[in-house]
C-alpha cells in the first residue's frame, strides 16, 4: 500500500484546507499591497500550493523545513499561525521578528522552520548543515529543503547536494520548478531536459513529478523521508508547477508573459483538482466545502485584524538582538 493510500478522509480534508488557506492568504496580501500598512512586498505562490502542503503534511514535529520564497504553505502546515505571518507582513511587533523583518524567510525553531535567506540558493547549504547536525546527533529526523529552478543554477546547489551525497545526509531536496527564475523563463536559463537527473552526479536518486498533484508530492516526499531516516541518504524531487502571478506585485501577472500560457496552467490548478478528486471519492460535499471556505476567509480576516491592531516595534527594539546573548558562565571572555 502506498503512503497516499493510507491517508484518512480527515487527512484529505485537512490537506485541502491547508491549500485553500495558503491561496487565500496570498490572495489577500496581494490585494492589500499598495494600501496602507503592508510593508512586505508580496511574492505570491498561487498555483504552487500542492508542493508545500504535500511535502510537509506527513512530517514529524521535530523534522525541519527550509521554506523557499514561495512556500507559504510550509509555514502553515508546520504550525506558524496566519496571525503571526500577517503581523510580519505588516511589520508589527507581534510578527516573527518583532517588526525588524517581514514574514519573508522567517524561522521558527520551536516548530522546525529554519531561518532562510534573501540570497537565492544560499539557504540550500544551511539546510544541508541542519541535516548534518541530525546525523551527528544520531537522530532519525530529516530536513526538507525547498528552492526554485533559479536557485538550482547557483553554486550553492551543487556544493550542497554534493556534500549531502558524500555524507549520505537525511535531507529531501524539493525543487519547485515553476518555469521562471524571477522574470526569466526556464528556456532562457536552462538548456537541459530536467533538473532531477543532476542527482545522479551526487550519488542519490532524482525524481521528476507533477507538482500540481498533492498526492504525488506527498507520496514522493514520504518515500524519500523513509529512505533518509534509515540512512539511505538524500533525494532530489523536481516538482513541475507554475505560478500565476509575476515574481512580485510590482508588475501585474500578465506582464512579460502570455496570458494564454497562464490560462493553460490554470486548467491544472492544484486546488480544483484536489477538490474534484475528493468529491468523486465522496470525501467532501458542497455543504462542507462552503463551510470550509467560509472558515478560511474568517481566519484570514482575523489575521488581518490582528495585524492592523498590533503595535509597531518600539524604537529601542533597534538595539536589541544585535549580538547573541552571552552565556551566563562567561564574564568578559573568561569563565567566572
Amino acid at each position: 500500500m502506498s503512503h497516499a493510500d493510507q491517508l484518512t478522509a480527515r487527512d484529505l480534508i485537512q490537506m485541502y484546507r491547508w491549500m485553500v488557506l495558503t491561496r487565500a492568504f496570498e490572495d489577500r496580501i496581494c490585494g492589500l499591497w499598495g494600501k496602507g500598512g503592508v510593508v512586505e512586498l508580496p511574492h505570491g505562490c498561487q498555483g504552487q500550493e500542492a508542493i508545500a502542503v504535500g511535502a510537509c503534511y506527513g512530517l514529524r514535529q521535530h523534522d525541519q523545513v527550509m521554506p523557499s520564497l514561495r512556500t507559504r504553505g510550509a509555514f502553515l502546515v508546520k504550525g506558524v499561525s496566519p496571525r503571526v505571518q500577517m503581523a510580519g507582513v505588516y511589520g508589527k511587533a507581534t510578527g516573527p521578528a518583532r517588526g525588524k523583518a517581514t514574514a519573508h524567510h522567517m524561522g521558527d525553531a520551536e516548530r522546525g522552520v529554519l531561518l532562510g535567506s534573501g540570497v537565492v540558493g544560499a539557504s540550500i547549504t544551511v539546510a544541508v548543515g541542519a541535516a548534518l547536525a541530525f546525523k551527528l546527533q544520531r537522530k532519525d529526523n530529516i530536513v526538507v529543503d525547498f528552492f526554485g529552478d533559479g536557485a538550482a543554477q547557483r553554486g550553492d546547489f551543487h556544493e550542497g547536494l554534493n556534500f549531502a551525497g558524500v555524507f549520505r545526509l537525511p535531507i529531501v531536496f524539493v525543487l519547485e520548478n515553476n518555469g521562471f527564475s524571477e522574470y526569466t523563463p526556464l528556456s532562457k536559463h536552462f538548456a537541459g531536459s530536467d533538473f532531477a537527473c543532476r542527482a545522479q552526479g551526487y550519488g542519490f536518486p532524482g525524481i521528476r513529478l507533477d507538482g500540481n498533484d498533492v498526492f504525488a508530492v506527498y507520496e514522493a516526499v514520504q518515500a524519500a523521508a523513509a529512505r533518509a531516516r534509515t540512512g539511505g541518504g538524500p533525494t532530489l524531487l523536481e516538482c513541475v508547477t507554475y505560478r500565476y502571478r509575476n515574481h512580485c506585485e510590482v508588475l501585474p501577472p500578465e506582464a512579460l508573459r502570455d496570458t494564454a500560457e497562464i490560462e493553460q496552467w490554470r486548467a491544472k490548478d492544484p486546488i480544483p483538482r484536489m477538490r474534484a478528486q475528493l468529491t468523486q471519492r465522496g470525501v467532501i460535499t458542497d455543504a462542507l466545502l462552503r463551510k470550509l471556505h467560509a472558515e478560511v476567509e474568517a481566519e484570514i480576516d482575523d489575521a488581518v485584524k490582528f495585524a492592523e491592531e498590533s503595535p509597531s516595534p518600539a524604537p529601542e527594539e533597534l538595539y536589541k538582538d544585535v549580538y547573541a546573548p552571552e552565556p551566563p558562565e562567561l564574564v568578559v571572555g573568561r569563565r567566572a
